[in-house]
């Protein structure tokens, strides 16, 4: 399964301007890697071409539902991080703090595990702002893919298709000295993964 996975990777042609560069390469302090539950499938890529100087750790359900996800991180190249992942709640922020207090940094998929898709929980931004660490937001346009029927419609970009990654960073604190919403995760995620359907 995992050999399968990166011969299919490594057929997408993936583009990204300078600045994009710059932006996923940042790494003189740990951030919070921050995409949408349907494009998942980039971390192995991402964290191997842009953040190979830190260990990268990912929130994955406690539950029996978890496992196979933790699975598929291990495959990957992401710790897990076992927790509640219910809003981000207590234990689960607790633990991510502790990632990024070691100098990792830490994955969230802020509409999963189960949704709804392209909903952002206020629980997401309890990290950062307890750390006051930077969010680095991952976005992609795909060429050619198909779409499943899964709750968060999973992108499935079909081989040696390209794909334009983007890449936003949002400080803790906006420029007018207000802490950042949930709102402005959720407008900045859909400004950088603009969907066709």
């Amino acid at each position: 399964m995992a050999t399968l996975l990166r011969l299919w990777v490594r057929t997408l042609r993936f583009e990204a301007d300078a600045e994009t560069v710059r932006r996923l390469s940042m790494s003189d302090t740990p951030a919070a890697i921050v995409l949408w539950h349907n494009r998942l499938f980039l971390s192995p890529e991402f964290f191997r071409r842009f953040r190979t100087r830190r260990r990268v750790y990912g929130l994955v359900s406690a539950s029996k539902d978890g496992a196979w996800l933790a699975a598929f991180y291990r495959m990957i190249g992401i710790h897990p991080v076992r927790g509640s992942s219910s809003n981000l709640g207590r234990e689960a922020a607790r633990l991510l703090i502790e990632r990024m207090r070691e100098g990792h940094d830490i994955g969230i998929t802020p509409d999963g595990p189960r949704g709804p898709m392209y909903v952002v929980e206020p629980g997401v931004l309890v990290v950062t702002r307890r750390l006051n660490a930077p969010m680095v937001l991952l976005g992609a346009e795909f060429t050619r893919a198909k779409r499943l029927r899964s709750w968060d419609r999973l992108y499935i970009p079909w081989p040696f298709s390209r794909v334009k990654l983007r890449c936003t960073v949002l400080e803790p604190v906006r420029a007018d000295g207000e802490k950042i919403s949930a709102e402005d995760v959720r407008a900045a995620l859909v400004a950088i993964n603009p969907d066709r359907d």
